[in-house]
C-alpha cells in the first residue's frame, strides 16, 4: 500500500525534472511544457522511502521513463542520482533520486517481475487525521514472474551504465535494464510492462544475469 497526502510541493516534481531531464544521456529533447502521461506506485515494506515510476514528455516528443524515490534524508553515496530537493507541506523536505541508483527502487522493480506482481494500491490521507480513500493509479504495471526464482534483496549495486536510451543496473547475479524511452519491442521474458488509457503494453524494464 502506498499513503499519499493531499499536499502542496515547492519545487513540483515537474519542476524538478523539467531541470534535470535534458541533461540525461537518455534524454530525447522537443519543444513544449513538460508534463505527466502517467504514473504508478511501488511499495516499500518498511514504508520508509517513497517509490513512484513518472511517465513523461516535453510537447509531443518521446515519453520518458523515470523511477522516483523519495526520502527524508540523503541516501549516503547515491549524489550523483540526485534529482533535487523539495518541500513537502506535510512531511517537510524530501530528497528526490533518480531511482536507478536507489537499492530500495531496484528491490521492489526485481521483486514485481520476479513474483509477477504490479503497482501499489494508492491511499490518500484526506484530512491529516488518517482519513483514508483509495486512489486508482493513472496507469498499471505487471511483472511476467519468473518461475522458481525469489525476489531479491538489493544490498550493494555493483556498477550502473547509462546508455542511449536505457540505464542498466548490476546487482548481485541479476543485471536489471531500465528503458529510458517507450518504444515497442518484443517482451522479454522477465519483463515489467506498463498500461495506460488506449496505449498499448509497453515494455518498462527487464531482467537478465548479470
Amino acid at each position: 500500500m502506498a499513503l499519499l497526502h493531499k499536499a502542496t510541493l515547492t519545487p513540483t516534481k515537474l519542476e524538478l525534472l523539467a531541470g534535470w531531464l535534458p541533461g540525461r544521456r537518455w534524454h530525447e529533447a522537443a519543444a513544449g511544457e513538460l508534463e505527466r502521461v502517467a504514473a504508478f506506485r511501488f511499495d516499500d515494506p518498511a514504508g520508509a522511502v517513497g517509490i513512484e515510476t513518472m511517465l513523461v514528455r516535453f510537447g509531443v516528443g518521446s515519453v520518458h521513463h523515470v523511477p522516483l524515490t523519495y526520502r527524508d534524508a540523503p541516501l549516503p553515496g547515491c549524489d550523483a542520482w540526485l534529482v533535487g530537493t523539495t518541500e513537502h507541506e506535510v512531511l517537510g523536505k524530501r530528497w528526490v533520486y533518480d531511482a536507478a541508483g536507489d537499492p530500495v527502487y531496484l528491490a521492489a522493480l526485481a521483486g514485481a517481475i520476479i513474483t509477477g506482481t504490479g503497482e501499489a494500491e494508492e491511499f490518500v490521507d484526506v484530512d491529516g487525521a488518517g482519513t483514508l480513500e483509495q486512489r486508482e493509479p493513472a496507469m498499471t504495471a505487471r511483472g511476467t514472474g519468473v518461475p522458481d526464482r525469489a525476489a531479491p534483496k538489493v544490498e550493494e549495486i555493483r556498477r550502473i551504465e547509462e546508455h542511449g536510451d536505457h540505464t542498466v543496473v548490476h546487482v548481485g547475479s541479476l543485471r536489471i535494464v531500465i528503458l529510458r524511452r517507450i518504444t515497442d519491442g518484443d517482451l522479454p521474458a522477465a519483463a515489467l510492462t506498463g498500461r495506460w488509457d488506449s496505449q498499448p503494453e509497453v515494455i518498462l524494464a527487464y531482467l537478465s544475469n548479470g
